[in-house]
């Protein structure tokens, strides 16, 4: 089916009725951007986890898996059928922009790519290119700058408030770029929020647990209070999904009620699962640090008893015998 009279730009869009059949089905965009940008860091990644393996280092296969299983979300729900009902679909749009924003970075991060960078790329050649490039913007006032909380905070409100109530939604989904750049901010800004929270890659700035709780509930109402507004509207937030095709039979209102839902429900559980590995990591290092406190309180101690058990051998070698 040809893109729909008001987008703007390379498009498919299906003729099917939406399912989750249609859905999943494997269906490229004409550009498919992200989807490309996803295989590339997949295929980078394990060539940097297969070089260590074949050098005999180690690298966690856990960590392995969790990046690209990231990448393969992201190329689903991009690389899709998904994608074609995304153009014209509030509430599968909202999917879209929720798994690009807390579900996928998340996976990505914990994938710890920064530090697999720094143990596996060459140090001459390209892969000297890439490690100076990788320190020199770790190291930058920038990366300090973008991913403190008084940045990445207000950028979660945009990627809501600010794009859907403010009209900025329906001046840039209309067109190609507009509609992936909207794409690329939802992925961008969910992996500047979940870097300082779960992060183990060297940064410019590390975050204590304290205040790393502290952002994750600084975040969580926000896309639940917002899915509560726009369940409540009586009118389309976006005036572009309110067409949707004929072919679909698609209800507007009743769709962007489902967004609602989406954006009220989706997070909680990736939410919830960085809550309990930013604990879980906060209980690991106390006991290590409550096991080094108390190593460091027992030295004395010992060393005391040592160096009397020293004392005692030189005595007993400055007896006369017999």
């Amino acid at each position: 089916m040809p893109p729909s009279s008001d987008f703007n730009g390379p498009a498919w869009l299906p003729v099917a009725p939406p399912s989750l059949s249609e859905y999943l089905a494997p269906h490229l965009q004409p550009v498919p951007l992200i989807p490309l940008l996803a295989t590339l860091a997949a295929a980078l990644y394990l060539c940097g986890a297969i070089r260590l393996w074949r050098q005999g280092r180690h690298w966690s296969v856990l960590h392995t898996a969790s990046f690209v299983t990231g990448c393969l979300l992201i190329m689903v729900v991009m690389g899709a059928g998904i994608e074609g009902y995304g153009v014209k679909m509030f509430s599968v749009f909202m999917f879209q922009q929720l798994t690009l924003m807390m579900a996928a970075p998340p996976l990505l991060v914990f994938g710890a790519p920064g530090r697999l960078l720094l143990r596996s790329a060459a140090h001459h050649g390209l892969g000297r290119l890439a490690l100076s490039a990788a320190l020199t913007a770790l190291r930058s006032r920038w990366s300090r700058l973008v991913l403190h909380p008084a940045v990445m905070i207000p950028l979660f409100l945009l990627s809501f408030y600010g794009l859907y109530l403010s009209g900025i939604a329906q001046a840039l989904l209309p067109s190609w770029p507009g509609h992936v750049a909207l794409e690329l901010l939802f992925l961008i800004s969910g992996i500047l929020f979940t870097v300082p929270l779960i992060s183990t890659d060297p940064l410019p700035r590390r975050q204590s647990h304290g205040g790393q709780l502290i952002d994750l509930f600084s975040e969580m109402p926000l896309h639940a209070f917002f899915g509560v507004i726009v369940m409540m509207s009586t009118a389309p937030l976006v005036p572009f999904f309110d067409t949707p095709p004929e072919s679909w039979g698609i209800n507007p209102m009743a769709d962007q009620g489902i967004a609602g839902g989406l954006a009220w429900s989706y997070g909680e559980l990736p939410s919830l699962l960085l809550l309990m590995l930013i604990l879980v990591r906060w209980r690991r290092d106390d006991l290590r640090l409550a096991r080094r406190q108390d190593a460091l309180a027992e030295e004395p101690a010992e060393l005391t008893a040592y160096n009397e058990y020293l004392q005692g051998i030189a005595r007993n070698q400055q007896r006369p015998s017999g």
